[in-house]
């Protein structure tokens, strides 16, 4: 990526993150004028973290950190936003593991799950331009059979990027489709399979029951296959966020997060508290609908714009 199309994107992520904190600035503005981090204050600040979609134990954590070195001192809005960039940080840091598919595997076989409307079919797209462009053989296969606009979609990301895709007709066996495309990837010789898949949450007993069955198939092929299970979140949902991470742990074992949409008026804070609760690594984030617009996640950059901080 250019540094100029680097700069546009940083600059789409900074204001998506300011319209979803913008609160929380505008509070620590108001609450740290002329004033110390007293009792009262940190519980304010507490408060002000909780609406950003801290959730209530990351907040807590947060503050209870600020407490330590920074109690009964006068302090300016601007260090406010420092320190709370330095331990949101440190939280996020952790987490921060950009994808790296092994080269041990071939092909080295990712599921992407995730509901719909959450960006998971784009993501695939973005995640195959990417690689390709580091020069691996990437495929991708249409295996949420439910939706036929995922297919068109994933076969409109195909032909912009070159990379094979394997599809069937709407309502076809999914897992069967997944075989086939693991059997032609490892024909010839690919080094990343992207598996899109159904992410309706309506009915979870028919959702698990296709996953576990692609699980079976696949590891007929390769029994260690899939080799990561990547977890697509619409960061504008906020704190329902977690309920989503909770119910696909529940159904299939997820490696890693991916967050969409943090160019809209997105709730970055959510980004922290998952990070927090479940210490799953976020590879990237997403900022647009482009191809170029999935970026790798860097914690101290993250945490700065979302206290609103360059």
């Amino acid at each position: 990526m250019s540094e100029e199309s680097k700069t546009g994107w940083f600059g789409r992520l900074k204001a998506g993150l300011s319209r979803s904190s913008s609160r929380l600035t505008q509070g620590i503005g108001d609450l740290f004028t002329k004033r110390k981090l007293d009792q009262e204050a940190l519980e304010e600040l507490e408060e002000l973290l909780i609406t950003a979609d801290f959730g209530v134990a990351t907040a807590g954590k947060v503050t209870a950190r600020l407490a330590k070195t920074r109690l009964d001192k006068e302090i300016t809005p601007d260090e406010i936003k420092e320190a709370l960039a330095e331990e949101i940080a440190l939280i996020l840091a952790p987490v921060a593991k950009p994808f790296s598919p092994d080269p041990a595997k071939k092909p080295h076989v990712v599921l992407m799950v995730g509901v719909n409307g959450s960006g998971k079919t784009t993501t695939i797209g973005k995640l195959a331009k990417y690689y390709k462009d580091q020069g691996l053989k990437v495929s991708m296969a249409a295996a949420d059979t439910f939706r036929a606009a995922a297919t068109e979609q994933l076969k409109v990301w195909g032909e912009r990027t070159g990379c094979p895709v394997v599809a069937r007709e709407q309502g076809a066996d999914a897992a069967g489709l997944a075989f086939d495309a693991l059997a032609e990837a490892t024909k010839r010789g690919d080094d990343l399979l992207l598996i899109d898949t159904a992410g309706r949450l309506q009915n979870k007993t028919e959702l698990m029951a296709e996953l576990q069955k692609m699980l079976r198939v696949l590891k007929k092929q390769d029994p260690s296959a899939p080799h990561d299970v990547l977890l697509v979140l619409d960061s504008t949902v906020g704190q329902n966020a977690h309920s989503q991470v909770e119910i696909f742990k529940q159904l299939i074992q997820v490696t890693g997060l991916i967050m969409t949409k943090l160019d809209g008026t997105a709730r970055g804070g959510v980004v922290v508290a998952l990070a927090e609760k479940f210490g799953l690594p976020v590879h990237a984030i997403g900022v647009g609908e482009g191809a170029d617009d999935l970026r790798p996640f860097e914690a101290q950059a993250f945490a700065r714009s979302l206290v609103g901080l360059d």
